[in-house]
């Protein structure tokens, strides 16, 4: 096994959603790789948590790495919200990222889970992607 992919594929996947025009025209450029201190916009997509394992085989390093990408939207419902998520799934399902290491083998929607955050109007919506690499 080898976790030597996981940066590579982030900025792959964060420079693939940035340069998503359906993702930027819900979004603009609030995707982030960290969310920024201090005031946050209204409707923000950024990268979560990640999970890895092996995928190895015949002697070639590979792994699984399970990812969130998160939007939060503080509008009131979760139209925005579901915009922006389906926006993201939209621009990573089967995409065809170039790693700065290694290569993409496929990238597949896994799961999402929707909800409301607190009482007020913020919404959480967390997809996770499943995308298998290989250090060739």
């Amino acid at each position: 096994m080898s976790y030597a992919l996981s940066s590579a594929l982030q900025s792959a996947v964060f420079q693939h959603l940035t340069s998503d025009a359906a993702l930027g025209a819900i979004v603009g450029t609030d995707i982030f790789d960290a969310i920024p201190r201090g005031a946050v916009p209204p409707l923000y997509v950024a990268l979560g948590p990640e999970t890895v394992r092996d995928a190895s085989a015949g002697g070639v390093h590979g792994a699984w790495h399970d990812f969130t990408v998160t939007v939060v939207s503080e509008r009131t419902g979760f139209a925005q919200a579901k915009d922006a998520a389906g926006a993201v799934s939209d621009a990573l399902v089967d995409a065809d990222l170039v790693l700065g290491r290694g290569q993409l083998i496929g990238i597949f929607f896994r799961r999402a889970k929707a909800a409301r955050v607190g009482t007020g109007n913020t919404r959480r919506i967390d997809l996770t992607f499943s995308a298998r690499v290989s250090d060739e």
